[in-house]
């Protein structure tokens, strides 16, 4: 291989590297806002019967006061 060809896979290989580190980034700011994702959670322990709907109406009213 010549210069060319040693070139031509370092160049690949950063390419390889620069999308799997944009990738990765882009993925995290993808993510639900906080306030959702605790909503979210909410919603499931009630589901689930960990909560009652009262506990429900309390938490959730201090979740949307803090948006």
């Amino acid at each position: 291989m010549g210069l060319w060809g040693w070139t031509m896979m370092i160049a690949f290989w950063v390419l390889v590297i620069l999308l799997v580190v944009w990738a990765a980034r882009s993925s995290t700011k993808s993510a639900p806002p906080r306030d959702e994702g605790a909503l979210r959670i909410l919603e499931e322990r009630l589901a689930r019967g960990e909560i009652d709907t009262e506990e429900h109406r309390e938490r959730r009213a201090v979740l949307e006061d803090r948006r």
